[in-house]
């Protein structure tokens, strides 16, 4: 059995669909969720599917091996990123080489890098009157929103469309493909 760690710092969307996908699933299967935020609401629904929860500080991430440590202690052999808002450092993308997934709420290379996440980026795109937006799954490197793109689909941007539902329609693309292309990704490997 692959096992998984989602790391997540928000509401966690993203988190469940990932947790739906592999509840049942014969090969894979959702090990632990990490967080950075004690009040987070994937708290609450990783409880929901039954997944231990670890909270950590960001220093225990980005000073210490602790993390990693914790990591395989749950023999964690892949890591998606569900609305988490650290840098993930280097010693865990040395541990995990393109096994750490990301998913970015843009087609990246456009609308990447620090400070470009959620709202951020869909207001960007509004002022700049694009056509078309969309997700990027990626592997994580050592910059925001670098890594080896996996998979991007778009959508259309309408003149009426505002930040809030471009958010609904990328919110969509995320949560419909993203926990299928992790299985993709996953079973593409022995780890």
């Amino acid at each position: 059995m692959k096992q998984l760690a989602v790391f997540a710092s928000g509401s966690g969307t993203n988190a469940e669909r990932i947790f739906e996908r592999f509840r049942d699933h014969t090969s894979i299967r959702v090990a632990v969720l990490f967080t950075n935020n004690p009040n987070a609401g994937v708290i609450a629904r990783a409880a929901r599917f039954n997944i231990p929860v670890e909270i950590f500080e960001k220093n225990a991430l980005t000073e210490t091996d602790k993390v990693l440590e914790i990591l395989q202690s749950y023999q964690v052999g892949w890591i998606a990123l569900a609305g988490f808002m650290l840098m993930i450092p280097q010693n865990l993308i040395n541990a995990f080489p393109k096994r750490i997934i990301n998913i970015h709420p843009a087609l990246l290379p456009a609308y990447g890098g620090k400070g470009m996440y959620g709202m951020n980026v869909h207001r960007a795109v509004v002022e700049a009157q694009e056509e078309v937006t969309g997700i990027t799954i990626h592997y994580v490197n050592e910059n925001y929103d670098e890594g080896a793109v996996i998979f991007q689909v778009g959508c259309t941007i309408q003149p009426y469309d505002t930040a809030e539902t471009i958010a609904e329609k990328v919110h969509h693309l995320e949560h419909e493909y993203y926990p299928q292309i992790i299985e993709e990704t996953m079973d593409k490997y022995e780890i």
